[in-house]
């Protein structure tokens, strides 16, 4: 059923809210009780890819509109594009299902922002759960600062890759844009969101980082999942080369982070923590360039360095050399 928001904001009538989802038992009833909190009505909109625990039935219980596919079906752009094409809002806010709404503001103030009409999407504020180790703290105050901001084609000469930033964890888009630029692409390993924000920023749109529109959501991988996660970061480069090409290339952006993480262990007295440090952004660094070259790889090598190992097991992996 599509609700009404309480409150417009501008010319927006339907806000959207969307959830993809496999085996969520453990954070939905958390996540849906928080959403019902929320300051305006929306249509919520749960995609799930065959869970084998609760997550079906507890989704029945806030909304109608569950959609179940087949867990091979499951595709990071193409999932989100089924959603979205049958969704009626204006405005689409993407939540992943291991996300927390900070308050009962987070989704009235993230749709705010598009009171501009040049605003084709926007991200909000990611906050680390209490139990997060301290580098996947300092990974969100990272990305994740107090300072709001609004960005455009201009801006790539001065912050490059970061012009295009987005995280679905919790984004929104006009529905408009995103259909405009052809929806989110299908096939990627990750990074639909880049993708999204990419194509947004380059067919002149704006994208808004919205700070007081704020979630939990953080992660404590340890350095083989940071290794992987960076080798699937790096095929995405490879295979979508066009954004490192109109951009920038994402290595000085690493040599911020590496800078920023030293001087965090220190402001935090966790200088014990600086052989982890090395042997950590070591195998980030290391799994992106593998990533970027998994063309002159074998596949069954690639599977076991790839975070998104599955993927590999699709259609798209038969083009593989």
């Amino acid at each position: 059923m599509i609700i009404i928001c309480k409150k417009n904001v501008g010319n927006i009538v339907l806000v959207s809210i969307i959830i993809p989802t496999y085996n969520a038992e453990m954070y939905f009833p958390k996540l849906l009780k928080a959403l019902t909190h929320q300051t305006i009505n929306f249509e919520l909109i749960i995609i799930d890819s065959s869970s084998n625990d609760q997550t079906v039935n507890i989704a029945q219980q806030y909304t109608k509109n569950v959609i179940v596919i087949p867990q091979n079906e499951f595709d990071h752009g193409g999932t989100r594009t089924k959603a979205a094409q049958i969704a009626k809002g204006d405005i689409l806010v993407y939540l992943t299902q291991d996300a927390l709404p900070f308050d009962e503001n987070t989704i009235q103030n993230i749709i705010k922002v598009f009171e501009d009409e040049k605003i084709g999407a926007a991200y909000g504020r990611q906050l680390s759960y209490e139990d997060t180790s301290i580098f996947g703290k300092h990974l969100r105050e990272f990305n994740y600062t107090e300072n709001a901001y609004i960005r455009d084609k201009t801006d790539i000469k001065d912050f490059g890759l970061k012009t295009a930033f987005l995280s679905d964890s919790f984004a929104a888009y006009r529905k408009s844009t995103l259909a405009s630029i052809g929806w989110f692409k299908d096939g990627l390993i990750l990074g639909e969101d880049t993708y999204a924000g990419a194509k947004i920023i380059l067919a002149g749109h704006k994208l808004a980082y919205v700070s007081n529109a704020q979630v939990y959501h953080s992660h404590s991988y340890s350095v083989w999942q940071e290794f992987k996660r960076y080798f699937d970061i790096g095929v995405f480069h490879t295979s979508e080369s066009w954004i490192l090409d109109e951009f920038g290339k994402a290595e000085g952006e690493g040599m911020k982070y590496i800078h920023s993480e030293s001087k965090y262990l220190l402001s935090h007295d966790a200088w014990y923590l600086f052989p982890e440090f090395i042997i950590r952004n070591g195998m980030k660094y290391a799994g992106y360039k593998m990533g970027q070259k998994f063309n002159y790889l074998p596949l069954w090598f690639i599977k076991k360095f790839s975070m998104h190992y599955k993927w590999w097991d699709k259609s798209i992996s038969t083009k593989h050399n």
